[in-house]
């Protein structure tokens, strides 16, 4: 990253020099340290990146504006030998385009305008010498302060004939005149590589994908930092299982999520391991250095959630014991680490809107609220009679919705930690245990899906909207839902292995379709595409598509 130093005009490029100092493949890990170095960079050097930017692209205002509020000086020409030969040849015409986008002292200014007005005269062109005399700011400002010289100028314009014995010094000609006028000229002007500005980025993105920081073959959005998302599809529901990802005979995920801007799936196991997927191929990223390396992610416990940042930058992780973790995922560096965060398990995550702070559910029936910058717990819910088993921010980021096995949704403020709405949705009010509840991406309402194999659109004050129901009595109760991107699908995984997909317009069921041999744990849906992944106790993971 750039920051500019205080004390002097520079700026300080921090590079990790070790950034993937894991040790390989640990079950029990200790902290990891980044040695780092630091790089300074003159920031007249960053202006000049850009001067050079808009000379090349013809920006001629902007670079006249740059450099008049910067006061930094491009001075580069496309070859030096060729503008010094053009100066020694009195080839002037091209010698005043190329200082037009230089800042010269103007002492030397004035001793090239003085030598080019001697040459006009000599040539006679008297109008062209005393306009260029008259007119042209250094001239003038040698009117002020050197009169003498400028009169004399002034008289040889005035003159019937040339007398070069007139204008230069005794020993002295033209062509020595302009040895001397290039040798001064010389040491103000420089020659650099063209468009280096995007030569420096385009060297920065190819040691970002070296280094496992840009996936391969993506397109990369410069100005946001982050690799450019690809335009969203149609609504459709995924039907048909493509791709499956194995875990050990001993391992399951228990929990998994696509990152925000689609590049990533992520996955949290029973044992411990944080691993990211390429759901195309359903492999592990090799194109992370640490994943290469087999330097994975990882806890001493099993892993129980996970949550994305929204710049799809950080990556938290909990596991069983109440523990925290929030990861650098193109690095796999711990940046924060919260060891106590809970006494028992936490079962959900969620990042605040900004991603400065981070809300968990757990076991112990608390909401608890974290600083990332700080490290420390902010703030503390409590209300709830059992295991809270979801959490989720409202769309607006205002609210925080939570759904636990006393059968209670509750809404929450966080600025106060003060529960503002709470309800059940059975009509009967039954202590049903809640397994989660959904946010639609373009609306106030939510889904709240119990254990029974009824779901309910809810609106955050508990009204019910709308009742949807697989009609199974026994045998079918939902586990886990989620919502398509668009809000026009409701996905309900059951305990009898089937994932039911709804319309939420009017909550007509579908599809069904059979997805593992074991007991289903959860499920995802990609942000971007038509793609969702489930994951079972059958040590699978299935990447789901359309027909």
């Amino acid at each position: 990253s750039l920051s500019l130093c205080p004390s002097r005009p520079c700026l300080c490029l921090r590079t990790a020099a070790s950034r993937h100092n894991h040790q390989r493949f640990r079950r029990r890990g200790g902290a990891c340290t980044v040695a780092m170095s630091e790089l300074e960079v003159d920031a007249q050097d960053v202006v000049r990146l850009m001067l050079q930017f808009c000379k090349e692209n013809g920006l001629k205002d902007s670079l006249r504006t740059l450099q008049t509020e910067s006061q930094v000086a491009l001075n580069t020409v496309e070859s030096v030998e060729r503008f010094l030969t053009d100066v020694q040849t009195g080839n002037w015409d091209v010698v005043l385009t190329a200082c037009q986008s230089l800042q010269l002292p103007t002492s030397k200014l004035q001793a090239m305008y003085e030598q080019i007005i001697f040459e006009l005269l000599e040539l006679r062109e008297v109008d062209v010498a005393r306009a260029m005399l008259r007119q042209t700011e250094a001239m003038l400002l040698m009117k002020q302060e050197a009169p003498d010289r400028y009169v004399r100028l002034e008289s040889l314009c005035t003159r019937p004939i040339w007398d070069s014995r007139e204008a230069y010094e005794p020993g002295q000609t033209k062509e020595s005149r302009r040895v001397e006028l290039a040798k001064s000229l010389s040491t103000e002007v420089t020659v650099v590589p063209p468009s280096r500005l995007l030569v420096l980025i385009g060297q920065a993105l190819k040691w970002q994908q070296h280094q496992g920081l840009l996936p391969p073959g993506a397109q990369f959005d410069v100005f946001r930092g982050t690799a450019a998302a690809k335009p969203d599809e149609a609504d459709e529901y995924p039907s048909k299982s493509g791709q499956m990802i194995k875990f050990g005979k001993k391992s399951h995920a228990e929990c998994a999520a696509f990152s925000p801007d689609g590049q990533y799936l992520v996955s949290g196991t029973i044992d411990g391991f944080v691993e990211v997927w390429d759901y195309e191929t359903a492999k592990l990223r090799k194109d992370l250095k640490y994943q290469a390396n087999e330097e994975l992610m990882m806890h001493d416990d099993a892993v129980l959630s996970l949550a994305w940042s929204k710049d799809s930058e950080l990556l938290a992780t909990a596991d069983q014991t109440g523990k925290i973790k929030v990861w650098k995922v193109r690095t796999g560096q711990c940046v924060r680490r919260f060891d106590k965060a809970h006494a028992q398990g936490i079962t959900c995550l969620c990042f605040s809107r900004d991603s400065t702070q981070l809300c968990s559910a757990s076991y112990d029936a608390s909401l608890r609220m974290h600083g990332l910058k700080s490290g420390k717990m902010l703030k503390e819910m409590r209300g709830h009679t059992s295991y809270i088993n979801h959490c989720t921010y409202t769309l607006d980021g205002l609210r925080i919705v939570s759904s636990g096995s006393d059968g209670w949704v509750k809404v929450w403020d966080p600025k106060t930690s003060e529960c503002v709405s709470s309800f059940r949705p059975n009509p009967a009010g039954q202590e049903i245990p809640i397994n989660c509840c959904c946010c639609f991406s373009k609306s106030e309402q939510i889904v709240v899906c119990d254990r029974s194999s009824t779901a309910y659109v809810m609106t955050l004050q508990g009204q019910v909207v709308r009742a949807i129901s697989s009609g199974k009595k026994t045998g079918g109760d939902f586990l886990s839902a989620c919502v398509s991107r668009m809000g026009t699908w409701l996905y309900c995984l059951a305990e009898d292995n089937m994932m039911y997909v709804f319309a939420t317009k009017d909550g007509k069921l579908e599809h069904i379709v059979q997805t593992h041999e074991k007991e289903p744990i959860g499920l995802c849906h990609h942000p971007h595409r038509n793609v969702m992944a489930t994951y079972a106790s059958d040590c699978t993971m299935k990447i789901w598509r359309p027909e």
